[in-house]
């Protein structure tokens, strides 16, 4: 990192050694090579050719005189990118390093379809090839991310994850590919999550079909309240 550094600032001052050299009439008729290529890495390649497409307008300038701004805002713009990392690679090729944002759930809004994203957007698609989470509720998607983490600090895996119901009180029911249902408090989730898990893995309990942790220092399974204190949850 610092040799690039240290070449760009070398680079920049042979430039304005030449360019203070030069007369108003020599600077016109200097000629800078104009960008000729343009690298994508890091979407899919149906992806990756809809978005070079985007960026065909600056093979027009100098990469000397590039507006970097104006393709940060192309990237921004774009719902699949997560993170990016532009290299300008002189006299005149230019590379930009993405990070595709992780699909979490599926959803359908106003009668679209949407994956949700990590970075926070939806990306439109016709169906849910990539078999996710269904959400159901009004989407939250600061809420989903919130309880993407909770998950990922729990012992429950998120791949396990079939469908998550959203209610207006900001609480989260999730059923698990197994059929299981999960119904969780507002707040505390790993804990209830790692409680529920443990639940599950007791041999006291078969047949389990729905898990209430809603209430503290109480436990319903299958409609049936338990109090937790008298089991042994981590044997």
């Amino acid at each position: 990192m610092p040799q690039q550094i240290n070449r760009k600032i070398l680079l920049y001052f042979f430039l304005f050694i030449i360019l203070g050299t030069l007369n108003n009439k020599n600077l016109g008729k200097l000629k800078f090579p104009k960008i000729d290529t343009i690298e994508i890495e890091g979407l899919e390649k149906k992806d990756n050719s809809e978005f070079l497409k985007s960026l065909e307008f600056f093979k027009m300038n100098s990469l000397f005189f590039l507006n970097e701004l104006q393709i940060r805002e192309l990237l921004s713009a774009n719902n699949l990118i997560e993170e990016y990392s532009i290299f300008k690679k002189y006299p005149s090729s230019l590379k930009i390093k993405i990070i595709q944002t992780q699909f979490l759930a599926y959803v359908n809004k106003n009668g679209r379809n949407f994956y949700v994203g990590s970075n926070g957007k939806l990306i439109e698609t016709k169906n849910n090839s990539e078999n996710l989470p269904y959400i159901f509720g009004d989407l939250d998607i600061s809420k989903l991310l919130e309880l993407k983490k909770f998950i990922d600090n729990s012992n429950l895996n998120y791949n396990e994850v079939k469908n998550l119901f959203f209610f207006s009180s900001g609480r989260w029911d999730i059923e698990i590919k197994s059929g299981i249902l999960i119904k969780l408090p507002s707040e505390k989730l790993v804990e209830s999550l790692d409680l529920s898990l443990s639940l599950l893995n007791n041999e006291k309990f078969k047949n389990i079909k729905s898990i209430d942790v809603r209430q503290k220092n109480q436990v319903i399974v299958n409609g049936q309240w338990i109090k937790f204190w008298n089991i042994s949850f981590y044997k």
